[in-house]
């Protein structure tokens, strides 16, 4: 299964449909992190509200976004970079555990800054690889 299938899988899991038929697998990308930021925005307010079966619900929703993440992984192409995200997504993953079992919002600020600065990042692809490149960076 190349990245996009794995990609638009993830999607289909999450429920998030809009814009993805056109995108690009950079901007499938994106679209993730965007899920996965505003996954934890909202499990933060349902914590903070006391909600804990939406919150459990928003964190299940970030958790298969980073899975979906971690399996559009190519580590051949990717190398070194792959196999660091690959690690940073399996600690993401447990420390969403850790969050959903203890109410952790520190834990929680962890992840969230963690994956905004990976998600700030991939904004800045669409400067570095043409628009014609980007369908197969990521396959």
């Amino acid at each position: 299964m190349n990245m996009r299938e794995r990609a638009l899988a993830s999607y289909g899991d999450v429920k998030v449909t809009t814009g993805v038929s056109g995108a690009d697998n950079v901007q499938l990308i994106q679209m993730l992190f965007d899920g996965l930021i505003e996954s934890l925005a909202t499990a933060r307010g349902h914590m903070e509200r006391g909600s804990i079966t939406e919150k459990s619900k928003s964190l299940s929703r970030a958790g298969r976004i980073v899975v979906g993440l971690q399996g559009a992984l190519d580590f051949e192409k990717g190398g070194d970079i792959a196999r660091n995200l690959n690690d940073l997504y399996s600690y993401v993953t447990r420390r969403l555990f850790h969050v959903n079992a203890n109410n952790d919002l520190e834990a929680l600020q962890e992840v969230h800054n963690l994956m905004n600065e990976i998600r700030s990042a991939w904004l800045q692809v669409p400067t570095l690889v043409p628009a014609t490149g980007r369908s197969t960076v990521l396959n």
